[in-house]
């Protein structure tokens, strides 16, 4: 189980609001439109880059994916806590927008497991996955590297890390 579990989790214990992104990838079995992500074809998404509606976007693995910017401001401005499932790309992107957001990194307890996660997912071929994990792995030592994470939470136990979460999100919201 990886950050979309804990992030659904977290959504549910919280109250927190959660940002839903666009992407131009096709929608796996399981996903639905609108909850899991918005899937639009590129011609669209593309609008929405040249809009600026986009609060940060990226290309991974020849698909688009990116963050509406109005639903998050809007959240924010009235009082909420805005949970954004993104990557480090994404990160750095939101920081320099919003350098007051607070950035956990979800990290998986080693290489292996993190391998695990991505062939069991079994949504690529092998060679896809061995891209993600070379990938991962390269983002784990980005993210690393930024200096914005402010907390670092390590999956090793579903519930730990849930309720890691749970508490920078509680912490977050009394700050406020």
């Amino acid at each position: 189980m990886g950050k979309s579990t804990i992030v659904r989790e977290v959504l549910r214990r919280t109250g927190a609001a959660y940002s839903v992104s666009v992407t131009t990838r096709a929608p796996r079995a399981d996903e639905v439109d609108g909850r899991d992500y918005c899937f639009v074809d590129r011609p669209t998404f593309q609008q929405k880059v040249r809009d600026g509606e986009l609060l940060e976007w990226a290309e991974v693995f020849g698909q688009y994916y990116g963050t509406p910017a109005e639903p998050v401001r809007q959240a924010v401005a009235s009082g909420r806590t805005v949970l954004l499932d993104i990557d480090v790309q994404g990160a750095v992107q939101v920081h320099r927008q919003m350098p007051g957001a607070t950035f956990v990194l979800i990290a998986p307890p080693t290489d292996e497991a993190l391998r695990r996660r991505l062939v069991g997912r079994g949504s690529e071929d092998p060679a896809q996955a061995q891209r993600r994990l070379a990938a991962a792995r390269t983002e784990l030592e980005q993210a690393e590297r930024s200096g914005f994470y402010t907390h670092r939470v390590v999956n090793d136990d579903l519930e730990t890390a849930i309720e890691a979460v749970v508490a920078v999100v509680r912490e977050e919201s009394a700050g406020r």
